[in-house]
């Protein structure tokens, strides 16, 4: 019984323990994304297979929907560009010479919005009890690979009209939540025409932290991000497509879906090549989370980090996650106006330069403080070392940085209460490290004695 005790106290102490591993997402579907920490999705919708090698080209790994698909040659085309796939479940993929590049099956678009009468009207939106068993029988056809379902607008902004009767009734989404594994929506904020979205990147992060919240952290999150006209005169600037995608996932987003398309100057399925300065902001911004996937796949440390913004009006959302010895602290300005943010982390301790990634500048952090500047929806992504002879600790993981403000907007965020202690001095071990190690040492004394 002793012996027992001993290893029930050893195997929770090892779970509270970052041995730097980063699991991902999808390890529980054998034929889903690669469980490799070092992937991170990064996606098209309904692209034609003859773009592949140009969307390869800017960093994209998946293709999402597949028109009129998927047929044989789509897949085999998709196949032999190197390229994962999402689909319709259909006899043919699931039989297909080419179905292991399926890397999960996918409901139709946006089924939480009125849906067409077929009569050049709308009726109401398809009901979740539907996509549930929708859900249900995708699964019974196939339970190796997840279920994606995206949503509409209407995640993130209740007044969202295209709902028709089910405007402004977001409680209708934890139960659509329930017939999807991954569950995706899009927004677009920069090229909408509706006065309340209109320049409001924040709606961004709002959608992903709803859906994060209404699953209990449960589901995979993915969102879609825009960098075309679509269907407005207004472009997307470089800055505001990284802002977008880093909001995203600062907020919990674990999958970008690149929105291609526009109809505006004129119809274009892959509208993004036709604008270098974003195709180069999407291969950068691609190019820098795939070097950090490692570190994103890994728990996100709650309650060690503290910000403040000079300016009311412009909160500062944070998320922190560590790797070996290094602590990462990626930042949103969540409104469209200047600040100063000071950051306190604990268990931080002496002087430490803090790389700002991407950006060729460093910052110095002292006793686990800095400060930097925003500028609208600006994005930073620090990189810190533990100081010399000290630690930066061993955080715990669930869900942290603060809560997407209100559109009035507030002074500061700082992370959830709880997560990991931080870190000591010396030799660096945490309190929980130093106590599996003494547990250990207890094991082998009593073993030796038998």
């Amino acid at each position: 019984m002793r012996y027992s005790a001993l290893f029930l106290l050893t195997t929770a102490l090892m779970g509270a323990v970052d041995v730097g591993v980063s699991p991902t997402p999808y390890a529980g579907w054998s034929n889903s994304f690669p469980a490799d920490e070092n992937f991170f999705p990064l996606a098209v919708w309904l692209q034609s297979p003859g773009n592949a090698q140009a969307f390869k080209n800017l960093g994209i790994n998946t293709y999402v929907g597949l028109w009129d698909g998927p047929t044989e040659a789509q897949l085999s085309a998709l196949k032999t560009a190197g390229m994962y796939v999402v689909c319709d479940q259909n006899s043919l993929a699931l039989g297909s010479p080419s179905r292991s590049i399926v890397k999960s099956w996918m409901q139709g678009d946006e089924p939480d919005n009125a849906q067409s009468d077929g009569n050049g009207g709308f009726g109401p939106p398809i009901t979740p009890t539907e996509i549930q068993n929708r859900y249900a029988a995708m699964k019974s056809g196939d339970a190796t690979r997840p279920v994606l379902l995206n949503l509409g607008q209407g995640v993130a902004w209740d007044g969202w009209y295209g709902r028709g009767t089910r405007t402004n009734h977001p409680e209708d989404y934890p139960e659509y939540m329930k017939g999807g594994d991954i569950v995706s929506f899009d927004i677009y904020p920069v090229t909408s025409t509706d006065a309340a979205i209109k320049g409001n990147l924040w709606y961004v992060g709002q959608g992903v932290e709803r859906l994060v919240t209404w699953s209990a952290g449960k589901k995979v999150v993915w969102n879609a991000v825009e960098c075309t006209h679509i269907n407005s005169s207004v472009l997307p600037t470089p800055a505001q497509i990284r802002s977008e995608a880093w909001m995203s996932i600062i907020h919990g987003s674990r999958g970008i879906l690149w929105f291609v398309h526009e109809w505006v100057p004129s119809f274009s399925e892959p509208g993004l090549l036709r604008y270098p300065a974003n195709m180069d902001a999407v291969k950068s911004v691609n190019a820098q989370i795939k070097s950090l996937a490692a570190v994103l796949n890994g728990p996100t440390i709650a309650g060690e980090v503290t910000a403040h913004s000079s300016n009311g009006g412009v909160p500062l959302k944070t998320m922190m996650k560590r790797r070996g010895t290094d602590t990462y602290l990626f930042v949103v300005a969540m409104r469209d106006g200047t600040t100063s943010g000071t950051f306190t982390l604990t268990g931080l301790t002496g002087t430490q330069s803090a790389e700002v990634l991407g950006e060729g500048r460093s910052v110095t952090v002292t006793q686990g403080a800095f400060s930097d500047t925003f500028t609208g929806y600006g994005v930073h992504l620090y990189k810190i070392p533990a100081a010399a002879g000290g630690g930066g600790g061993s955080g715990g993981g669930g869900s942290g940085g603060g809560g997407t403000p209100p559109p009035s907007g507030g002074g500061s965020s700082s992370g959830d209460s709880g997560g990991g202690g931080g870190g000591g001095g010396g030799c660096g071990l945490t309190g929980a490290e130093a106590l599996l190690a003494m547990v250990g040492l207890l094991l082998r004394r009593r073993l030796s004695r038998r």
